[in-house]
C-alpha cells in the first residue's frame, strides 16, 4: 500500500512518506504533484496525502476511501483530516472496511447529495503530524531530487517523479544534458535495484538489473 503519504522501506514501497531517521531533509518544495494510477495528485506544501475519496455507498452520507496510508488508526472516529486542496477540516465520525477501501462518514456529511460532491477529493494530514518511521523508510518527497548513479559511480541523473503502479513505486530519472540514455529511466523500487539512500548527500545508489535501461527507458 503506498501513501501520498507514500513510503519507500528498504527498496519497497509502503505507504506515508520517506524519511530516513538520522538524516536532514531536503527543504520542500511549495506542492508536489505524484502519479498514481495514470492521475495526477497536487499534494499542497507541508501535507502528505493519506487518502482519495473514490466513490459513494449508500443514502447517508458515507463515502469510499481509497487508502494511502500504512496508518489506518488516522480514520478513526473523531480524527480530523484536511479536504482537497483548500485543506477544509473534515471529521471522522465512522468508519467501517469495505472490501479493499473504507467507508467513512465525516461529520455533516449526511446524505448522498452531500457525499457526491467529495467525490475525487484527496485527503491529507500535515507534515508535522506524520508517524515516525524506522530506519531505512523515507517520505517520497524526500526521494523526489535524489541523484541516482551507479554502484560503479556512474551517473543516470535526477528522481523527477514517484509512480505509484500498485505492485511497487517506480522512480523517473531524468538524465542530465549530455547524459546516456538521453530519456529517462524508469527505476523499480526494489531491494534488488535501490542498494542505499542517502539523505544527507542527496544520493541514491542503484543497481542496474540486465536489461532494465532497454526494458524501462522512456521517451
Amino acid at each position: 500500500m503506498a501513501a501520498l503519504a507514500l513510503l519507500y522501506m528498504n527498496g519497497i514501497e509502503m505507504s506515508e512518506p520517506n524519511r530516513s531517521t538520522p538524516s536532514p531533509r531536503p527543504a520542500r518544495r511549495k506542492q508536489q504533484t505524484y502519479h498514481v494510477r495514470n492521475q495526477e495528485v497536487i499534494v499542497p506544501e507541508g501535507c502528505l496525502a493519506v487518502g482519495h475519496i473514490v466513490g459513494v455507498h449508500g443514502l447517508r452520507g458515507e463515502v469510499k476511501v481509497e487508502l494511502y496510508t500504512d496508518f489506518p488508526d488516522r480514520f478513526a472516529p473523531g480524527e480530523t483530516l484536511l479536504l482537497g486542496v483548500e485543506l477544509d477540516e473534515i471529521e471522522v465520525v465512522g468508519v467501517r472496511p469495505h472490501k479493499q477501501n473504507l467507508l467513512v462518514q465525516f461529520d455533516g456529511v449526511t446524505d448522498r447529495t452531500a457525499a457526491e460532491s467529495l467525490r475525487n477529493l484527496w485527503l491529507f494530514v500535515r507534515e508535522t503530524d506524520a508517524a515516525e518511521l524506522d530506519e531505512g523508510v523515507y517520505w517520497v518527497h524526500d526521494i523526489i531530487g535524489l541523484r541516482v548513479v551507479e554502484e560503479n559511480g556512474v551517473p543516470l541523473g535526477v528522481i523527477t517523479d514517484v509512480l505509484v503502479t500498485g505492485a511497487n513505486d517506480v522512480y523517473v530519472v531524468r538524465p542530465q544534458a549530455g547524459q546516456s540514455p538521453a530519456q529517462d529511466v524508469l527505476l523499480p523500487a526494489i531491494a534488488d535495484v535501490v542498494r542505499a539512500v542517502d539523505l544527507a548527500q542527496g544520493v541514491m545508489t542503484v543497481h542496474l538489473l540486465p536489461g532494465l535501461l532497454d526494458a524501462e527507458s522512456v521517451d
